[in-house]
């Protein structure tokens, strides 16, 4: 799978980049839409667990911590880090393509401007990027 995050009409939409299009629209189908987008990552490796709504990542992430708590693993516990929020979608896009880029999102996180405030002409380039 490649997948990508699009900002359109101010709603996070995640796509498959190897699905085919379809015929008769020439978009591909999205596989989740969602107001804002939360990743789950392991804190010293960057390594990207989940991603998707901030509900369900939160509740997974608060469900593997006690799992791994009750498995005597704390330190794994205490390293999965959740960051959620109208973040922008080059980022998010960049923490799932690029190996432990979370872990530097992690330390520009205060100074990362508002997802949702996007430069004029940024849905086309990111579309042209995909093809």
């Amino acid at each position: 799978m490649e997948l990508q995050y699009q900002l359109r009409a101010g709603s996070y939409y995640l796509y498959d980049l190897s699905d085919a299009p379809s015929a008769v629209t020439g978009e591909r189908r999205f596989k989740l839409k969602t107001d804002n987008v939360a990743i789950a990552f392991d804190r010293h490796t960057g390594h990207v667990h989940q991603h998707g709504s901030p509900a369900r990542i939160q509740s997974w992430a608060t469900h593997t911590r006690r799992r791994l708590r009750a498995a005597g693993l704390l330190q794994d516990a205490n390293d999965l880090v959740v960051v959620s929020g109208p973040l922008p979608v080059e980022e998010i896009n960049k923490c799932l393509w690029v190996a432990g880029y979370c872990r530097r999102l992690l330390t520009r996180l205060a100074s990362l401007p508002h997802g949702k405030l996007q430069r004029a002409g940024d849905p086309a380039s990111a579309w042209k990027k995909a093809a």
